[in-house]
């Protein structure tokens, strides 16, 4: 009897599993963290026995080396990939026994990336699962754009190829667990649901239902932006990472926080977004804990610069760490946990700022010293905006406060997270904002003006 576990990264928007039978097991994609893997397998009670990537990921740092040295297991990489480490090199149609009766079965599906590789489950010869990687996801693929604009054309057309090919082998009732598709922007689109099969997808996956051309023409024009930090998650899997520290960092007090202030260096504040609109002290920037924390951290910040943590608790400190490793940010410069007050020297004012609704804007937006701010991204955008908005997306405006008009800023984005994010960078800079903490399907109920392009 065989099982699979399912390792969910959330803040990502990927998954990583567990699978084996009753001695041994293998785990495919981990994450960085490889304690999660561990407590699993132990869970199980099986060893590790292999460890398999389905291609050198681009939007975080793998666990897989570290998981594989701690366990000694065979490390599975794509034969394809160029790596500076040692590893088992796996070729289409190679076959892995994981344990009595259950096999892993390597299919070259490149696309997502030129090497590639997917792996079918078997137990006793019949097929029960496939672990796609990023190249057929629940309803979508895996983005072909992220290894070389020139590539990107040909790297759709070999999605195509081998979602086909993965339906052409498989059986309709082999359930489908791809590492991405869960709001990862590794995906070219985001999951409809958590389960799928290869039937449920040869139905309704594009990617199984239009010919080649019309797919690839819609994929590369629904490609969304990038996030900045991949540059760095490739080459990083390649060289291999290193092992992560989770350690508690170094705390800083009041005149620590003031003085990193100073030089420049990026303080985050970890508190949900209504705390810190209500106190926080000057300068910092809110990046919520409990929302995409890694992923919007990563792609804003200046690779490699300084950053201290503000925590409620020492709990959200340490969940933030383990988020922040998982994309290559591994030792905050310093940290405090509490409150603003333990985090300002006395007499240091706390800053504020107010926060609102779509019904609020749509009373002030068209008084003359309002700019209504919009940061989302352009896709969300090109689907509808306020009339007379402002776009600047949440991932460019660090660069680009100089060319937010004067007035007083009414940020938003589709939900209230992002325009969190930007009110801090706004504020920090000194510019009177409010935070637009809405969804926005209420800004046409509230009379704003909507259009598009």
């Amino acid at each position: 009897m065989f099982f699979v576990d399912t390792i969910e990264v959330a803040g990502l928007g990927n998954r990583s599993y567990l699978a084996g039978g009753e001695r041994t097991a293998v785990a495919v994609d981990p994450p960085r963290d490889v304690d999660r893997v561990l407590a699993a397998a132990a869970r199980r009670g099986v060893r590790i026995s292999h460890v398999v990537e389905t291609h050198i990921h681009n939007d975080y740092v793998t666990g897989g080396l570290e998981l594989a040295r701690l366990t000694g297991a065979a490390y599975l990489v794509p034969a394809g990939a160029t790596v500076s480490f040692e590893r088992v090199p796996v070729h289409d149609g190679d076959r892995t026994v994981i344990d009595a009766g259950l096999t892993l079965r390597a299919l070259a599906t490149p696309g997502h990336t030129p090497h590639h590789t997917a792996y079918v489950l078997e137990e006793s010869g019949s097929v029960v699962a496939v672990f796609t990687g990023g190249s057929l996801l629940i309803g979508t693929v895996g983005r072909p754009d992220l290894v070389e604009p020139r590539l990107t054309e040909r790297l759709a057309r070999a999605q195509h190829a081998s979602a086909h090919r993965l339906a052409a082998e498989l059986p309709d009732t082999a359930a489908v667990l791809p590492t991405h598709g869960f709001g990862s922007f590794c995906s070219a689109g985001r999951a409809e649901g958590s389960e799928t099969t290869i039937g449920k997808e040869r139905a309704s996956n594009e990617a199984l239902t239009q010919d080649v051309d019309a797919f690839v023409t819609r994929l590369l024009a629904g490609l969304d932006d990038i996030p900045a930090y991949y540059t760095y998650m490739g080459p990083a899997n390649s060289a291999g990472p290193a092992p992560v520290d989770l350690t508690a960092p170094a705390r800083a007090d009041a005149e620590e926080i003031a003085a990193r202030l100073a030089a420049g260096e990026w303080v985050v504040d970890l508190r949900n977004r209504i705390a810190f609109a209500e106190g926080h002290v000057a300068g910092t920037y809110n990046f919520e804990a409990d929302g995409q924390l890694a992923t919007y951290l990563a792609w804003l910040i200046p690779w490699g610069k300084p950053v201290t943590l503000l925590a409620a608790s020492a709990e959200q400190l340490a969940h933030a760490q383990r988020e922040l490793v998982r994309v290559g940010i591994d030792r905050p410069a310093a940290a405090a946990t509490g409150g603003p007050s333990a985090w300002t020297t006395e007499g240091e004012p706390l800053a504020t700022f107010p926060r609102a609704d779509f019904t609020d804007l749509a009373a002030r937006h068209l008084a003359e010293d309002v700019v209504v701010l919009d940061v989302r991204r352009a896709a969300e955008r090109a689907a509808g905006f306020i009339e007379g908005s402002v776009h600047i997306p949440l991932h460019t405006l660090h660069r680009r406060l100089d060319e937010v008009p004067p007035g007083e800023v009414w940020v938003h984005c589709a939900g209230g997270m992002r325009a969190a994010i930007a009110a801090s960078l706004l504020d920090a800079a000194g510019r009177d904002v409010v935070a637009v903490d809405d969804s926005f399907t209420a800004a046409d109920t509230a009379g704003l003006t909507l259009r598009t392009d």
